[in-house]
């Protein structure tokens, strides 16, 4: 592991990395250190997903109010600096302030240049600013902290531009922070994802933050109220009120039966845009920010006015689109046909003439272009700039240039978005790779369906019984698989690998009828019957 405090050392470092490896892939865990079991599901999903994990550790003073913590707010770098080793971060960044915003605007007196705790003042004068969208940012949080957002946008803008990372990772308890993140991206079009990780909980259920070091062990367990307010919420909207007033009503009662945390607001707003809801169409926001003592704290969890999804993942030759078909009649979901969006593209390459060679082309191609489905279990049409190619997308040419067609980096983003906007409202099922890992992270079912190389090798020479390629041995199709799966689970973008929360159905001993039993019975008991 190496560590940097300049911007020229971290430059040289991914600069000589990428020389190396071109199309290398770098994952960037923003952090201002005080590390704990969330910061570190951060640095274990990037590390699963990147060749390079870079770590920054800066107490940004840009986010601070006057009266806020900077001075005091937990440092132990000797420690997140083990952690992140232990961990297996490749290069942790640790600035100063000088070196992310210069001499001119950092002003520090010579008796606090020594000191321990950091009194640093920003001229933001000296500095161009990032202006989010004052909707939202001067909600929620916003309303106490007056400049907290644009500090954050500037300094993550900077990190951005300093590491250029394929994905950024950011936990889901600051949520505003989040979506305002999300937002500037997509606004300055800059080529990384923004990839948001779950909430690390303590045993309480106390979402896990730097600030709980604060916290008394009494001040912790009254804290943990939090967590059971939005609890009471989420069982109202499932009871079936959807609206804010009746969850925002739940967990205002249940944090007013702890006299020791200050409720500061309770809001639930849309995650994406932060506006007001009044109720949930598709997706709410539901936040609360409150102080126990002196410590402020927030939380959040999402409402989901949806049908369900089921995901399914698994290794190539595992049976997951044989599967994922029946188990879509089983449970009267729409089977999410994830190859046919990739063949209806390359039929409108073929139709228009554009080469599939040139990457380009495709992307410009692919730009203009909308797919339309008819979300009914019952149907598979699919139509493409409003031409119906359900039946013309099976036609060998198609089938003959598809692979190419995936390959692209623009079609498989184009894709991956389509599919998101496709499981809006759930009620879908889908299978691919990486579908409950990339696609529907926040599937209400994952399923990992896979079987031995030695069974999925006796499947596939089965299949090619009474074909010209009849002739292979079983040896040699063993050794095909095994291969296909090293370069599934170790390629640079959405590697195969299992979902920490799916599971796995092994299927050697398992007939295809056996396999949607155990689906339809995961459903049943995961989800309800009746959902």
């Amino acid at each position: 592991m190496r560590l940097f405090t300049t911007i020229a050392a971290l430059r040289c470092y991914l600069n000589s990395q990428k020389s190396a490896a071109p199309h290398v892939t770098v994952g960037l865990v923003p952090t201002m250190g005080a590390l704990h079991a969330g910061h570190l599901s951060l640095i274990q999903r990037a590390r699963q997903e990147n060749a390079i994990v870079a770590v920054s550790i800066f107490v940004n003073p840009l986010q601070f109010g006057p009266t806020e913590d900077f001075q005091d707010y937990p440092r132990n770098f000797e420690q997140d600096r083990l952690l992140c080793e232990q961990a297996g971060v490749d290069v942790i960044f640790a600035p100063s302030a000088t070196e992310m915003f210069g001499n001119q605007a950092v002003e520090r007196t010579e008796t606090e240049k020594t000191a321990q705790k950091q009194h640093i003042e920003i001229h933001l004068s000296s500095l161009t600013q990032v202006v989010p969208p004052p909707a939202m940012t001067s909600v929620l949080c916003g309303k106490s902290r007056p400049g907290h957002f644009q500090g954050v946008a500037a300094i993550v803008t900077k990190l951005l531009s300093l590491v250029q990372p394929t994905k950024a990772y950011f936990g889901q308890k600051d949520a505003q922070q989040l979506a305002i993140i999300r937002k500037l991206a997509f606004d300055f079009n800059l080529p990384v994802e923004i990839v948001a990780c779950p909430i690390v909980r303590e045993e309480s259920g106390l979402a896990m933050s730097s600030r709980n070091q604060y916290l008394t062990v009494e001040q912790k367990q009254q804290a943990s109220v939090l967590y059971r307010a939005l609890q009471q919420a989420s069982e109202t909207f499932a009871s079936g009120d959807r609206t804010a007033a009746a969850a925002l009503a739940a967990a205002r009662a249940a944090v007013a039966g702890e006299p020791a945390v200050k409720l500061e607001y309770a809001e639930l707003v849309d995650p994406d845009t932060l506006t007001p809801l009044q109720v949930v169409e598709t997706a709410g926001l539901l936040a609360v920010a409150a102080r126990v003592g002196s410590t402020r704290l927030i939380d959040n969890i999402i409402l989901r006015n949806r049908r369900p999804i089921v995901a399914i993942d698994g290794p190539a030759g595992a049976g997951k689109s044989t599967v994922t078909r029946l188990a879509a009649t089983a449970l009267n979901l729409f089977y999410l046909d994830t190859g046919a969006m990739y063949r209806a593209l390359t039929w409108l390459a073929l139709k228009t003439d554009t080469p599939i060679s040139d990457e380009c082309a495709i992307a410009e191609l692919i730009s203009s272009s909308y797919l339309e489905y008819n979300l009914d279990p019952a149907s598979k049409m699919l139509k493409i700039n409003g031409e119906d190619v359900t039946e013309a997308i099976r036609s060998l040419e198609v089938t003959s240039r598809v692979s190419e067609m995936a390959a692209i980096p623009a079609v498989r983003q184009f894709l991956v978005e389509e599919q998101r906007r496709c499981g809006t409202k759930g009620g879908i099922i889908a299978e691919g790779r990486d579908i409950g890992t990339n696609v529907f992270p926040d599937a209400e079912l994952k399923i990992f369906l896979t079987a031995s190389v030695q069974e999925r090798s006796r499947r596939r020479l089965l299949e090619l019984k009474d074909t010209d390629r009849a002739n292979i041995s079983l040896a040699q199709l063993e050794q095909d698989i095994a291969l296909r799966d090293e370069k599934d689970s170790t390629r640079e973008v959405a590697p195969l690998r299992k979902a920490a929360d799916a599971v796995e159905i092994q299927t050697d001993n398992l007939t295809v009828a056996e396999v949607i039993d155990r689906i339809v019975g995961l459903y049943k008991q995961r989800i309800g019957p009746k959902s």
